[in-house]
């Protein structure tokens, strides 16, 4: 006998009484994969890292006391402060000049990208320290500095032994070393924009230069960020060797201190250290909010911050706990 149209129901579409008691299904708890070798090199670096703090902390060699003696002493910050001055200079003066290069390589004159390709190539070439001592004798070379006519008279002279204080010698000869780096930092970065970027810019006719100022640069600057600091850092590093040029920096300071005090040499070492350790980190920290700066538009999410990840890393351990309670 058939049944009528529409008697049959599916006990996928039969309504459900509310007296009719439902049956909790457990899911299968999901365990995290496990790495043995993963702990096992943990635990050796972690006891690596325990052994050379503890070397660090008990050796007598270290007298960390002297440490703390000339960690804050006017002629250590002294030196720091002509260190952070130098840096300063040498990083700003250096960048433009990078940018000043690097234009001239991308130009359309044959004459300007020949001269900047030779000063890049020149300054690559010449070891830092042979730059500075050449321009501390400068003066051998050059008494008088003019400005005049080219091939006629000159209208202002000046003393070079005047003009080139150990100072002034330190920064063009650091800055002159770093532009020529930072030439090509900023070439790469630029050429890592986009073509369309350009196309589209011309398209809108914006003049050339407000096309670089606001389209270009501010693109190429993701790119050039992280290579400049890597570039600054080396330059905090390399104002040590303007102690050459009878300019006490930092390291000339604890140079000097040292051989007054050939007891002390090792401590203070160890504080030059951990302030060229404070300065590198703090270049770091600004590194990475620039960075996350000009990440605007160019990620869907701006990276966190230490902070943030530190939120994200304690809300999730609460999670974790809560449900292992639970269970």
């Amino acid at each position: 006998m058939s049944e009528p149209p529409g008697a049959a129901v599916s006990l996928a579409e039969a309504p459900r009484s509310a007296d009719t008691p439902t049956k909790k299904v457990d899911a299968p708890r999901v365990h995290p994969r496990r790495r043995p070798g993963r702990w096992v090199v943990t635990a050796v670096v972690l006891v690596l890292v325990a052994q050379i703090l503890h070397g660090l902390v008990t050796n007598p060699f270290y007298q960390w006391d002297r440490f703390r003696y000339w960690f804050l002493r006017p002629t250590v910050l002294d030196g720091l402060l002509v260190t952070l001055e130098v840096t300063a200079l040498s990083a700003v003066l250096g960048l433009l000049g990078g940018v000043l290069l690097a234009l001239g390589r991308l130009s359309g004159s044959g004459v300007l990208r020949a001269v900047s390709w030779t000063y890049t190539w020149l300054f690559r070439s010449v070891p830092l320290i042979v730059v500075l001592i050449f321009l501390y004798n400068f003066s051998a070379l050059y008494k008088t500095l003019s400005l005049g006519v080219p091939f006629g008279p000159a209208f202002v002279t000046f003393d070079e032994s005047r003009l080139a204080t150990d100072m002034t010698i330190a920064v063009v000869g650091l800055t002159l070393n770093e532009a020529a780096y930072a030439a090509e930092v900023v070439r790469g970065g630029i050429l890592s924009v986009d073509q369309g970027q350009h196309e589209a810019a011309a398209a809108l006719g914006l003049p050339r230069g407000h096309r670089f100022r606001r389209i270009v640069f501010p693109q190429a600057l993701r790119s050039i960020t992280p290579n400049y600091v890597n570039q600054l850092i080396g330059l905090i590093k390399g104002t040590s060797l303007v102690f050459y040029v009878s300019l006490l920096d930092l390291f000339g300071v604890v140079q000097s201190m040292g051989n007054t005090y050939p007891g002390d040499v090792v401590p203070l070492l160890m504080v030059a250290t951990v302030w060229y350790l404070l300065l590198t980190s703090a270049v770091s920290i600004a590194q990475f909010y620039v960075e996350r700066y000009y990440a605007r538009g160019a990620t869907r999410a701006l990276p966190p911050t230490p902070l943030q990840r530190l939120r994200a890393r304690l809300t999730e351990f609460r999670a974790r706990l809560r449900s292992e309670t639970a269970v």
